[in-house]
């Protein structure tokens, strides 16, 4: 499964501060070998680099406080 941006995520990633929290999409990048990586943006910073497999989309109702502004 492919994201786009803007599309709110969950990061699965137990090296990373954000493992298990809600982020948006703010880029995708894709390798010259056709590998897309993501970065995300979250409440208090972001993530770049993030491979597919490391995201999983977001339910409905768990969108970022960055919306309710």
């Amino acid at each position: 499964m492919s994201f786009e941006e803007d599309e709110h995520v969950v990061l699965h990633d137990k090296h990373s501060e954000f493992d298990g929290e809600v982020g948006t999409i703010t880029q995708t990048m894709e390798s010259m070998f056709g590998d897309v990586t993501y970065t995300i943006s979250f409440e208090d910073g972001q993530e770049s680099g993030v491979p597919e497999d490391a995201l999983e989309a977001a339910p409905d109702d768990a969108e970022t406080d960055d919306d309710d502004e």
